[in-house]
């Protein structure tokens, strides 16, 4: 008898429980050298947006969520025990330190075990480059829903700050180094098997001024299929940019082909967006602002499966 399962993804915007510094104090210099405790008075960090941030993921039901822009384990389990329930309610955790030097890790929370879980973070283009491909990382886990293993491969592209062409050339390689790690793992006909390949990818699928999407061998590979295009089209955006007052599909889950037909429902939820982003018309939560407090800028993408 198949069985449903809600599985998510969110960028959280800076779901951190760093210490805030005093003027003067470099933030290459901390996470460079460090910081001494001893010389810093503290204050909690933007506790109406946790408290937000957790609202948006309490309503979406979620038996897996994959999250973006976390500090670190430590960082994401206070945050489950104290807004999400605690450990009975989200028991198995992944998360392994990445290469970003603010420390935005991307991590899993699941309901269901976790029964492997691998880092690419050390994968270089060449062995005599020094740069790392990924910007975050992209964390590879395998869990056990009712006995069956689904892999997601969850990720955090580099993002389009610079301009969209100028980074566009390490989105790409990034995008092709996932594809030929799942090649490599499941072999050409990848879709045959159960995957999911989701989190924040930083580029939308148009051409735009600045160029074509740096994700569409990814986004259109034949193995997968991007989801969100299940939805009408003036529906499919997921995060809201102030700046411009822009509205763009930057959070994706591309599922493999063996488990599309499993898909009942595709939901994007936008109850935790400022009120400035106009083009969501719907209830907020109680206690958004216009600007600030929020959940986050991107809007959590959660779908459900039968399996």
């Amino acid at each position: 008898m198949a069985r449903k399962v809600r599985i998510a993804t969110f960028n959280c915007e800076n779901l951190f429980t760093r210490h805030r510094f005093g003027s003067g104090i470099r933030e290459s210099d901390i996470t460079k050298e460090g910081w001494d405790l001893n010389q810093n008075g503290f204050v909690r960090l933007k506790p109406r947006a946790k408290e937000l941030t957790a609202k948006t993921i309490n309503a979406l039901k979620a038996d897996i969520v994959a999250l973006q822009e976390v500090e670190g384990i430590a960082a994401l389990k206070s945050f489950r025990n104290k807004f999400l329930g605690g450990f009975k309610a989200y028991p198995h955790v992944a998360l392994i330190g990445g290469n970003d030097p603010r420390l935005i890790d991307v991590a899993v929370l699941s309901k269901y075990p976790i029964i492997h879980a691998r880092s690419y973070q050390h994968v270089k283009e060449t062995p005599q480059k020094r740069n790392f491909i990924f910007s975050r990382d992209c964390l590879e886990v395998d869990i056990s829903i009712y006995g069956k293993p689904v892999t997601l491969y969850v990720n955090h592209f580099k993002s389009m700050n610079g301009r969209r062409a100028a980074t566009r050339s390490r989105r790409l390689l990034q995008a092709k180094t996932v594809r030929r790690i799942v090649t490599a793992r499941f072999g050409e006909q990848a879709g045959n098997h159960p995957f999911i390949i989701l989190g924040d990818l930083n580029d939308y699928p148009r051409t735009d001024e600045q160029g074509a999407s740096a994700i569409t061998l990814l986004a259109n590979w034949d193995q997968v299929e991007n989801v969100v295009a299940r939805l009408p089209e003036d529906e499919r955006w997921t995060h809201y940019y102030a700046h411009k007052d822009s509205y763009s599909q930057l959070d994706y889950m591309l599922v493999s082909n063996s488990l599309c037909s499993r898909i009942k429902r595709v939901h994007i939820e936008r109850r935790g967006l400022p009120g400035r982003a106009r083009r969501f018309i719907g209830a907020r939560l109680k206690g958004v602002g216009k600007s600030n407090p929020k959940a986050s800028d991107h809007c959590p993408l959660v779908v459900e499966l039968e399996i």
